[in-house]
């Protein structure tokens, strides 16, 4: 029988140290897997694909954590715009992150539809 930390999806990447700015972190880190992006237009990108609105107070708070893991880093600014991108360590995590969240979407359906007939 497995122990029960194996029972549990890792995210040996990083984002699971954000705790609550772990979803956040996820909705910037994919807005900058589309290029490089400023505030103002990250808050825009992630309303468009996401459906959800991020504060300024959330937004930065993850820019900042984000940045000072080295997951992006912040490019020259334009005007007073201060873009961000994705690093390496960034995709790395994110993708690892969306991996573990796609096998607990997975079973979630699964599961649904074998005891509930949705999904």
């Amino acid at each position: 029988m497995p122990k029960r930390d194996e029972e549990r999806p890792r995210d040996d990447a990083g984002l699971a140290g954000f705790g609550r700015y772990a979803g956040s972190a996820t909705l910037i880190l994919s807005s900058l897997a589309d290029g490089p992006k400023h505030g103002y237009a990250l808050t825009k990108d992630v309303e468009e694909f996401a459906g959800v609105r991020l504060a300024p107070g959330t937004l930065y708070e993850a820019l900042a954590r984000l940045e000072s893991q080295g997951m992006i880093e912040a490019l020259a600014a334009e005007e007073r715009r201060r873009p961000y991108r994705l690093t390496a360590a960034g995709a790395t995590a994110l993708q690892a992150h969306l991996d573990a969240q796609r096998r607990v979407t997975e079973t979630g359906l699964r599961r649904l539809k074998a005891n509930w007939g949705t999904a």
